[in-house]
């Protein structure tokens, strides 16, 4: 309003020539109400109840608390410069209603126009907003629900294997329930995390493959080759169904030795695992890629919008099984 102030002592100094006394009641007592008024309009247009028709409101309102404005300006300033020194005023006063009004109008209602539009664009940032975290609200849900589809597969295998053991190996059972309290309490402790690093996860692997190894004995062996992936991370439960699918396939109708083997590996941006099994076309399963590959491809989609993060194929008696996990935190070594 300062501004209003100056224009307001200019044209009365410059264009009509009143003497300072004029020129300051004038000035103030106008801008004062004008001040008022517009700070009137700002309320009525934020107190609106509804976004409908805010703007046709806003342009009503602006005409009114001009109307008002105006007359208020009139009659504060007879009243204050009541006085025969200033008769030549009052006619110049009233002369210059429709002009005040024009103006006060202008501005009103360009001050009217920016809060119904400001209004407008709080309710579109608060509706995004909703849908944002109504978006976001789904998405954890979803990955909620795809982590917890991950372990009740493996927790039946390991139920119905301490089931077998009771009978024949009461020491094993013993042993693979205390490996499987261990592990379970390791999984609800990493619940909460969206990342973690990757020696948290081969650490968890180790839990899981030593449930494993009690079921499979001797069978399953499981060969990592990893190096220089320190700072490395990776979202927790992606690697163990993976590890899963494998150890199903690979020992699928074989009854001798089978290799597992875990390539790691940093590349510019990216860490990628590589999981490779034998298979046997002749004896697999038909239908599908493998147990729980799907949720993981959901999950990466759901993690980092994209969908090329898993691939499998198939190499002869080679099932090989590619994870790629981004790192925009990481700098490779190579790069360094």
């Amino acid at each position: 309003m300062f501004g209003v102030l100056v224009v307001h002592v200019a044209i009365l100094y410059f264009l009509f020539s009143f003497s300072t006394e004029v020129i300051v009641y004038d000035a103030l007592i106008s801008t004062i109400i004008m001040a008022a008024s517009i700070w009137g309009i700002i309320l009525l247009v934020r107190a609106y109840p509804t976004n409908v028709a805010v703007t046709v409101y806003a342009l009503f309102v602006a005409l009114f608390i001009s109307s008002v404005t105006v007359f208020a300006q009139y009659e504060v300033l007879k009243w204050w410069m009541d006085e025969p020194a200033y008769y030549g005023y009052y006619s110049w006063l009233s002369q210059t209603l429709p002009v005040r009004f024009l103006a006060v109008w202008m501005f009103a209602t360009w001050v009217a126009t920016i809060s119904a539009f400001r209004k407008n664009l709080a309710a579109l940032d608060s509706r995004f907003q909703q849908q944002t975290d109504a978006a976001a609200l789904l998405r954890e849900a979803e990955l909620f629900k795809l982590r917890q589809q991950l372990q009740p597969h493996f927790l039946y295998n390991s139920l119905n294997s301490i089931n077998a053991l009771i009978m024949i190996a009461p020491p094993r059972a013993q042993e693979m329930i205390g490996k499987l309290s261990d592990f379970l309490r390791s999984s609800v402790k990493r619940e909460s995390d969206d990342v973690i690093p990757i020696e948290d996860e081969l650490n968890y692997i180790g839990s899981y493959l030593a449930i494993e190894s009690v079921r499979f004995g001797d069978r399953l062996k499981v060969v990592y080759n990893h190096k220089g992936i320190e700072g490395t991370t990776i979202p927790p439960f992606l690697l163990q169904p993976i590890l899963e699918n494998a150890i199903r396939f690979g020992l699928y109708g074989n009854t001798g030795t089978v290799e597992i083997t875990v390539h790691i590996q940093q590349m510019p941006g990216m860490l990628e695992l590589t999981v490779t099994n034998p298979y046997d076309p002749d004896i697999q399963p038909s239908r599908g890629t493998g147990f729980g590959l799907k949720g993981i491809q959901r999950r990466l989609y759901l993690l980092y919008a994209r969908n090329d993060l898993l691939d499998t194929h198939k190499d002869g008696r080679i099932f090989t099984t590619i994870l790629k996990i981004p790192q925009h935190h990481v700098q490779s070594r190579s790069d360094r």
